[in-house]
């Protein structure tokens, strides 16, 4: 503590002098000391850490002369950083594994190397397909999938299969279903909370909506606002009531490890959006704009996000009207809910279905009560 204070008043004095020259110097001995340092400790502990805080506290002594509300949040975060090396390293090297890292590895790479390659334009003759905007939605959905994978892994199953639907509708709400129905054909006691899980990955699947709305189009998003909301009302109020029982059942066992997201479904998303997106704008051409509502309704079978997304992005370049694009929105989410009712029978037999299909007519009810309250 008194060397990292000394290194921070030396450079808070030189930065004070304001003599280039002596703030050179200052910094060349501090590193003369770290490497000194480092050479006597390496055999003991090989990593720079130490040395490298110890440089920064210089610079940010004299930073904090000029400018000290940002000196003051950089030595605080390396305060931080300092002290969270055992729950980092148990991280690390208890929790994460080689395949978890290289994901997190892939979507920076998403994120930060191919989003800023791709061109901000139409590349289509239909002045429609934007290439960064697509991959844009893309990596919103695979942040989403690595959240609710980081979560169920850093708090675990035994929290219950409620968090796990809810968390789980992140990544794909129909393959929530799924899984909640497999679960109840394995220990039929646990239909409660495998309902409960069910519902509540709808309210996951309307946020991760509403989030690409607004990436895509925040106009469709205000006007898609009242039955998104009633959407999700229902879905909580649903999940809620099996809830109060699920939570008195026993917890399902320890979460495994495995992907936080699956690039060939991010890749499939993309070409998703840009098919239909194509097809969408191609029919609109020929046939009109009614012929792209039925495109992107066929698509919400699928997926309700990319669909979503095609009839904003739509709008957005003009090439559809607001009001019809919501018609396609409100036609996709009614196209998807079939298919978790559907996925819900064959995956967790009716009894599981009769428990959950009620719970999706009412989200139904209420996205189109929200709808009809806001319509023109």
């Amino acid at each position: 503590m008194r060397t990292f204070a000394v290194a921070a008043l030396l450079g808070a004095v030189a930065g004070h002098i304001a003599i280039p020259a002596l703030m050179a110097v200052g910094a060349a001995g501090v590193i003369v000391l770290a490497v000194a340092g480092y050479g006597v400790t390496r055999g003991k502990d090989p990593g720079i850490t130490t040395e490298l805080a110890l440089c920064l506290t210089y610079f940010v002594g004299v930073l904090a002369m000029s400018q000290p509300e940002l000196a003051g949040a950089l030595g605080v975060l390396l305060a931080l950083l300092l002290v969270s090396r055992s729950w980092l390293h148990d991280f690390v090297l208890r929790k994460l594994t080689a395949q978890e890292t290289l994901d997190a590895i892939l979507l920076a790479a998403a994120a930060l190397i191919v989003m800023p390659l791709l061109p901000n334009r139409a590349v289509d003759a239909y002045g429609i397909v934007n290439p960064h905007l697509i991959w844009r939605l893309t990596v919103i959905v695979m942040l989403f999938n690595a959240f609710g994978y980081v979560a169920l892994r850093t708090l675990g199953a035994k929290r219950g299969l409620v968090l796990a639907g809810l968390l789980g509708g992140f990544v794909s709400s129909a393959a929530t279903i799924a899984a909640m129905g497999h679960r109840v054909r394995e220990k039929p006691d646990t239909y409660r909370a495998a309902v409960a899980g069910a519902a509540l990955s709808s309210v996951s699947t309307v946020v991760q909506m509403a989030l690409i709305l607004a990436a895509t189009y925040p106009l469709v998003l205000i006007r898609m606002s009242p039955a998104l909301i009633g959407m999700g009302a229902f879905a909580v109020l649903y999940g809620a009531f099996f809830t109060r029982h699920a939570l008195r059942q026993p917890s399902p066992g320890e979460a495994t490890s495995g992907r936080a997201f699956q690039p060939r479904q991010a890749i499939l998303f993309a070409i998703t959006i840009t098919v239909v997106l194509w097809l969408a704008a191609w029919l609109a051409d020929h046939v009109g704009s009614w012929g792209a509502v039925a495109a992107i309704t066929a698509s919400g079978f699928a997926d309700a996000h990319s669909a979503s997304a095609t009839a904003a992005a739509m709008a957005r370049h003009g090439s559809m009207e607001v009001t019809t694009a919501i018609v396609a929105i409100l036609s996709a989410i009614t196209a998807n809910t079939i298919t978790k009712a559907v996925v819900a029978a064959t995956a967790g037999g009716g009894a599981f279905a009769r428990k959950l299909v009620p719970g999706l007519a009412l989200m139904l009810v209420g996205l189109y009560a929200g709808a009809w309250l806001t319509a023109p």
